[in-house]
């Protein structure tokens, strides 16, 4: 509470007084500043002088009635004004430029408020002694040009009107986007260097000091975003870091009290950073003003506290001034700082016409009398009152003893690009009378009628069907019209334009991809399923553990090889088979990491026979199950079948069959490592390219054979008698894995890239953990919990 009393302290409420002209009681919005030089041209122009709190609109009063309440003014911006006044008086004493012409300005005020921004320039436009917009009443007033205004969000919002009207706007202090302002206004000009060289400048300021952990004031706009944006690539591409971010307002709004405390707890850390000591601060003018507000929020002893003395980088745009409130304050805050400049070569002449400003040069001048009083810090008598005695300035004050935060005798950049400003408008004004005199043969020396000149006569007037296409987009002719109207339609993914009005899009090559925006082609990244990522991690660990349970199992057989349950499953056949099971799990690993000549050469061959053995074990199982039950019925000739014969050949066979087509595939289509570029939009897969997917599906069909001949016979057999059960489990292993394979093929066919090899893993995997688990989880249990069943006698009486 203390603090924003002091606070207040500073801001002492003044009522706006104004010496310039007056419009009546019923003007829709009074505007007190105004400055008017009379001339055959005008030049008008949007000052940003006046800080005023303006009052909450409650629409039970007129709403020009109390609306300014504490006007504060920028004494260092006057100069923006003496600039432009001295500019004109320079042309219109030059005979060579505008002969028999002369110039002369209307400025009004923005007040930092989007409101009175777009009344002031409405005024420029159309106020004689009143407000009409679209009807200009004073037949003098030819209004060529406007200069304005000091920031971006002022310049846009003028722009809002004056395109409107084709009127041309010379902007000074901004440094707004090119492409934004060229594209919506194009009556808009700009003053002021790109900022994108300012950003190489920073750049380059912090390699030369080495400073590479800095903080960064931004003002809270969309100037502050796009300076951020650009700033951020660079940053990481330069290796810099930034200790944090802190946006500011332009202005400080007490009805918010909440978020000005947020920003001012957000300060103190931002300066309580021991690690950066070099700040770079992005904002405009008033942009500092608040700054000061903030930081004297913060810490009252701000300017006397060393730990918050830091190395300021300031942008072009920011002017040190202050407001005629402040004079107390100084600049001892930002000793050292290193600051941007834009290029200025003062005028001869300009020094000395400063010296002969006095309180009532110019009677028509409204900020004059502001000025002076804040300036000086004095009143001056009232012209209508001259006998008042309690005015304390004496008029014979100097502007050259004012401070440089307060008033600047050499001219500061903003000023400059105004005199450019100006300078730039009568020289265009001179080039189009000269063009224009050459075809009309119209004479110097009778007087040049600019009385019906209109401001969209100076630059080249646009006349088409619809705008540009822009790069990324094509033309296409809409039906039915002329063959200039089209439509700009995005181009296809894949496809680019990186031209205005391009006819149509260019196909990116087949290693690249267009980017988001379709004007430029960038290259597409090579991709595998890599042991490094989590679902190749997730894969390779899965077929580890597989791998791993299945040799304990296997360990377990060993170990209990002499025992009933073993030898009554037929141990060599179930050997055979764990140890199949095992290369099946291994088999799986080589569809992982980046594929090679070697792997893809015998990796789906080597996943076909080690497949077609484990499953012709199954089957030889079954057979062998249902030939013993078949062989016990007396009479019967089986007898002979049964036996390791038997389940030897079938083995033997089936995976021989499996070879020779391997064996084919190999020999005439071998795979082979290959990039797919197609698949992906902006991936290229590093694959193993089959050779040929005929014998692939061939494989893959003799399996599926082999797995529903078991499948079958398993489930015929799955009723004998309890001593031969053993056809359930396999039934049940043998469906899962027909259902995984069953449910590959359609998976496998609508997957892309990476994710295909994923499927076909996880399909391996899948299968071979169905065969494992159904057939040996209940053996295993029986071997190593109920050892008491592991006997002939139970195995005959029990159903294991």
């Amino acid at each position: 509470m203390v603090r924003l009393v002091l606070l207040l302290s500073l801001m002492v409420p003044v009522a706006c007084k104004v010496d310039a002209f007056k419009c009546p009681a019923d003007d829709p919005l009074h505007i007190p500043h105004e400055r008017y030089q009379s001339g055959d041209l005008l030049i008008g122009g949007i000052a940003s002088q006046i800080f005023c709190t303006f009052s909450q609109f409650h629409f039970q009063t007129h709403p020009s009635n109390n609306v300014y309440q504490v006007p504060q003014m920028v004494t260092k911006f006057y100069q923006h004004i003496l600039a432009m006044a001295f500019a004109i008086s320079e042309i219109n004493e030059n005979p060579k430029i505008l002969p028999n012409i002369t110039l002369g300005s209307h400025i009004y005020d923005s007040y930092y408020d989007v409101r009175l921004t777009y009344c002031s320039t409405l005024s420029l436009l159309f106020k004689s002694q009143r407000l009409v917009p679209n009807y200009i009443c004073d037949s003098q007033k030819t209004l060529i040009a406007v200069i304005g205004g000091l920031d971006s969000e002022t310049s846009f919002h003028m722009a809002d009107i004056l395109s409107i009207y084709k009127t041309p706007q010379l902007t000074y202090g901004s440094f707004a986007q090119e492409e934004r302002s060229a594209r919506q206004f194009p009556s808009f000009y700009h003053m002021v260097p790109n900022e994108a060289q300012q950003c190489t400048g920073i750049i380059k300021l912090l390699q030369h000091f080495g400073w590479t952990w800095v903080g960064l004031f931004a003002v809270d706009d969309d100037s502050g975003d796009h300076f951020l944006q650009t700033l951020e690539p660079l940053f990481s591409q330069h290796r810099i870091c930034w200790a944090f971010t802190q946006r500011l307002p332009n202005q400080l709004n007490w009805e918010t009290v909440y978020d000005l405390n947020i920003v001012i707890s957000n300060m103190r850390l931002s300066f309580n950073d021991t690690k950066a000591h070099t700040f770079i601060f992005y904002g405009e003018s008033r942009t500092v003003i608040t700054l000061n507000y903030f930081m004297f929020l913060a810490d009252q002893g701000y300017k006397d506290n060393m730990s918050w003395r830091k190395v300021w980088i300031m942008t072009a745009q920011v002017d040190f001034a202050f407001t005629g409130l402040q004079q107390a304050s100084d600049l001892r805050f930002f000793q050292g700082a290193l600051s941007f400049r834009i290029h200025v070569k003062e005028p001869l002449g300009f020094h000395n016409f400063l010296k002969e400003i006095k309180p009532y040069w110019e009677p028509k001048d409204g900020y004059l009398k502001e000025f002076w009083e804040q300036a000086f810090a004095c009143s001056l008598p009232a012209l209508w009152d001259p006998e008042k005695d309690d005015a304390s300035c004496t008029g014979e004050e100097r502007l050259d003893s004012l401070p440089g935060h307060v008033f600047e005798m050499s001219m500061t950049g903003h000023s400059y690009s105004i005199y450019n400003a100006v300078y730039a408008t009568a020289h265009a004004l001179h080039a189009m009378h000269s063009s224009m005199s050459k075809y009309r043969e119209i004479l110097w020396s009778k007087r040049f009628e600019f009385h019906h000149l209109h401001p969209w006569q100076q630059g080249w007037p646009i006349s088409v069907c619809n705008d540009f296409c822009h790069p990324g987009s094509w033309k296409k002719k809409k039906e039915g019209e002329k063959f200039c109207c089209y439509d700009c339609v995005p181009c296809p993914e894949g496809k680019i334009s990186s031209q205005k009005d391009m006819v149509d899009c260019i196909k990116c090559p087949e290693d690249q991809h267009s980017n988001k925006d379709k004007d430029g082609c960038i290259s597409k990244v090579i991709t595998f399923l890599s042991f490094e990522e989590p679902l190749g991690i997730t894969l390779a660990l899965l077929a580890v553990s597989c791998f791993l349970i299945t040799a304990f199992v296997l360990g377990i057989f060993i170990k209990n090889k002499d025992t009933p349950l073993v030898k009554a499953n037929n141990r060599d056949l179930t050997y055979v088979l764990l140890i199949s099971l095992l290369l099946c799990f291994v088999c799986s690993l080589l569809f992982l990491g980046k594929p090679s000549t070697v792997i893809c050469f015998i990796r789906q061959s080597a996943f076909g026979i080690v497949f077609s053995m484990a499953v012709s074990c199954v089957l030889a199982k079954t057979i062998t199950v249902v030939l013993a039950f078949m062989a016990t019925q007396p009479g019967s000739g089986l007898q002979k079948w049964v036996g390791k014969r038997l389940s030897n050949s079938i083995v033997l066979s089936c995976s021989l069959v499996q070879a020779g087509i391997c064996m084919v595939w190999l020999s005439t289509t071998p795979p082979f490592p290959d990039l797919d570029i197609h698949s992906m939009t902006d991936e290229i897969v590093a694959e193993c390219n089959e050779g040929s997917v005929v014998m692939f599906y061939i494989v893959l069909g003799y399996l599926g054979l082999l797995s529903l001949i078991s499948l079958i016979v398993a489930f015929f057999a799955r009723k004998l008698p309890n001593s031969f059960n053993e056809a359930k489990f396999i039934t049940f292993s043998m469906l899962i894995f027909c259902s995984v394979w069953m449910s590959f093929v359609p998976t496998y066919l609508s997957t892309k890239g990476k994710y295909m090899v994923a499927v076909e893993i996880f399909s391996i995997l899948a299968s071979s953990a169905a065969l494992l688990a159904w057939i040996f989880s209940v053996k295993c249990y029986i071997i190593l919990l109920r050892p008491d069943l592991n006997s002939r006698d139970q195995m005959i009486r029990q159903k294991y």
